[in-house]
């Protein structure tokens, strides 16, 4: 991984509630973060005493690469928001200034955290479609922003490695949004659909709370089927 084509980019506790609809029994059980980047979802987690694991390749890194990364890009970023802000609800950010300080709050309490999280082993180097954890090492597993979004740069293929894996390590997968790049629903979203129903599982659309991408209040939620008595 080259850590100069990476756009870190992190969200709060409160937008991984709305965007995954995390009820309080949902915080309660053991949760995987798929690549969470430098989110602060893991350290507010675990403020509230809750248990989880954020996996990232990112991880790699050190606190100081990752703050300069931030740093470099930053700007750019918010450039693409302000000339694409019609394709974006304005109702949680003011604006695209604010969008990213509050991005950049989410980002230092990350970074804060990110060391002493990293020895207790909280955030760990890994990387799909391949995990190291045990079978049904998790209750729910949550995937923000990389699944179905980069349908141009990973294949149809990936994505069903990728959720049969996630699926291997946890009882419950919840992947936000089912968008791609270009605001338009991913064409794999079938083919998954498909594929994890045939394999017994349950699978659902669901609204969420969170709308900030337009069109984009939907997330994929997959289920193991109860077993019968």
């Amino acid at each position: 991984m080259i850590l100069e084509s990476v756009i870190p980019w992190g969200r709060s506790l409160d937008e991984y509630r709305r965007m995954f609809s995390l009820t309080e029994s949902d915080l309660t059980k053991t949760v995987l973060g798929v690549g969470d980047g430098p989110a602060s979802f893991n350290i507010e987690m675990q403020e509230l005493g809750h248990s989880m694991v954020s996996i990232d390749p990112i991880y790699a890194f050190s606190a100081e690469e990752i703050a300069s990364r931030i740093e470099q890009t930053y700007d750019t970023v918010l450039e693409q928001v302000r000339l694409n802000a019609d394709q974006f609800n304005w109702s949680d950010f003011r604006n695209p200034d604010d969008l990213g300080e509050q991005r950049m709050r989410a980002m230092k309490r990350f970074l804060a955290d990110y060391e002493t999280g990293k020895q207790q082993g909280r955030y760990r180097v890994q990387s799909l479609p391949t995990l190291s954890f045990p079978d049904q090492s998790f209750d729910l597993a949550l995937c923000s922003h990389f699944l179905f979004l980069y349908t141009a740069h990973l294949s149809e293929d990936f994505h069903l490695q990728a959720i049969h894996e996630l699926m291997r390590v946890a009882s419950e997968v919840r992947i936000f949004p089912i968008l791609d790049l270009t605001g338009q629903l991913s064409p794999y979203v079938k083919t998954v659909t498909r594929e994890c129903q045939k394999s017994g599982f349950s699978v659902e659309q669901i609204e969420v709370p969170y709308h900030f991408q337009k069109n984009g209040n939907q997330m994929l939620c997959i289920t193991k089927k109860a077993s019968n008595p």
